[in-house]
């Protein structure tokens, strides 16, 4: 804006003015000059302000139409003064039509008498989290999570509400979603526990059948003798049923040798049921290898299950390579034994594995101890080691050294879930000596 250019003394001079009435006009004019400078810089202030509000408002439409929440802002009786986008979107009016009606028309009739105390709960306190039925366009229903909180003019006087609303319809579809998948995939992790105990039991089957045959075929041919036994007292009784003499007696007695048959019936007996009793200790182990996690956790001596992995591992493979044992009497824990018997089953089989690829002349050693408030075990073999570089991913699902159709890549990920949920650890790392060693700790059963 141009500047007004101020008159000279010549053109202002009136030949009836005095030189003080001239001077006094020269500061009128100035005095009206500097006031119009004024005005001109408070409109250009004026003019920045509203530029700056007009940016304002257009920054807080923009949040408004991107809220997925739902907003009311209402007075102190409840009337709506504004909504945003997703509002109208989601009941199909406009803020227009809204405008001054009661908030709570917008809910369901059941909820309605709640939401019309919120105008005096507001006063005192907020509400969180209220769950209520918001009617849609369609006439349907809708689930919202509510907050209502108190609002206030620039002098703290309380002008009314603002409400926020989540629609947990989505959510709750969408939980069901989760939770069906989360089901379903506990469900194949079961399948695949399954999967391996069953890779494993294929793998040590024949070990388990030869150590069932031995009792077995001891009790067949036990009973064939007592059989025979039986025939031979059933034909002796007989005979002296039938009233024979003395004579007959003794010699029908030496010719059946029912002497030694008395003295040899004990021993039989004995092993009948010492064969039996293996065979249901057999059967025992099985049951509790394949059934895994049933009922609640118990406290266990760690040893037995040890031992046990060790026989089993060691019969299917033939006794190629060596297994040494040196584990403590006593190793209580707590949890389930027939998870443990299929960690050691895995450990140790593996560490045959390596052994046996390795083609070398070495082999395995188990220790196990108490050390503190735990149980530590490891199991060791002097077989060609583990790739440095690939240790972090030893314990990853389906990761495997072993060639393909020879190894499902589930055991140690398996292992190291089963040994997580005892609270224990599992690592794995290589023996400066050569070989690998796997370290496992877990809990002894009433350790602090």
């Amino acid at each position: 804006m141009a500047r007004r250019k101020e008159p000279t003394a010549s053109e202002n001079q009136d030949p009836g003015l005095s030189a003080e009435g001239e001077q006094a006009w020269v500061e009128v004019v100035r005095k009206m000059d500097e006031t119009y400078e004024e005005l001109v810089q408070q409109q250009v202030a004026l003019e920045e302000k509203n530029s700056a509000l007009e940016e304002a408002q257009r920054f807080i439409e923009s949040v408004l139409g991107s809220m997925s929440d739902l907003l009311i802002v209402c007075d102190v009786a409840g009337r709506i003064k504004r909504v945003n986008p997703a509002l109208e979107e989601l009941v199909g009016r406009a803020a227009t039509f809204l405008q001054d009606t009661e908030f709570h028309r917008l809910f369901a009739e059941p909820d309605q008498e709640r939401l019309r105390t919120f105008p005096q709960v507001i006063r005192n306190d907020s509400v969180t989290d209220c769950e209520v039925r918001l009617v849609d366009a369609a006439g349907h229903w809708q689930p919202v999570a509510m907050n209502c909180t108190s609002r206030y003019d620039h002098r703290g006087r309380l002008v009314g509400m603002v409400l926020t609303a989540r629609n947990v319809g989505e959510l709750r579809r969408a939980y069901t979603e989760l939770d069906q998948a989360h089901r379903e995939l506990q469900e194949t992790q079961h399948q695949l526990v399954q999967s391996e105990k069953m890779a494993s039991l294929g793998r040590l089957i024949a070990g388990v059948a030869h150590e069932l045959n031995n009792p077995i075929s001891f009790l067949y041919g036990n009973v064939h003798v007592l059989r025979r036994y039986a025939g031979r007292l059933e034909r002796y009784i007989r005979t002296l049923e039938e009233g024979a003499d003395e004579e007959e007696r003794l010699r029908l007695r030496e010719e059946l040798r029912i002497g030694e048959l008395l003295e040899d019936l004990d021993p039989v007996l004995e092993g009948t049921l010492e064969g039996a009793q293996r065979v249901g200790d057999l059967v025992g182990e099985l049951k509790g290898y394949s059934g895994g996690r049933r009922g609640s956790p118990e406290t266990f001596n760690l040893s037995p299950v040890i031992r046990t992995a060790s026989q089993w591992v060691q019969k299917g493979a033939g006794s190629i390579v060596s297994v040494d044992l040196d584990l403590a009497e006593e190793l209580p824990v707590r949890g389930y034994s027939g998870q443990m018997h299929q960690v050691f089953v895995n450990l140790i089989q593996n560490a045959v594995d390596a052994v046996s690829e390795h083609r070398g002349s070495g082999g395995v050693t188990v220790v196990a101890a108490r050390t503190g408030g735990e149980v530590r075990a490891s199991i060791r073999d002097d077989g060609p080691g583990l790739e440095p570089d690939r240790i972090p991913e030893l314990f990853e699902p389906f990761f495997t050294t072993k060639p393909p159709g020879q190894g499902t890549g589930l055991g140690l990920y398996i292992a190291y879930g089963i040994v997580s949920e005892h609270g224990g650890t599992l690592q794995a790392a290589n023996r400066p000596e050569g070989g690998a060693e796997l370290s496992l700790s877990l809990p002894l059963e009433g350790a602090v």
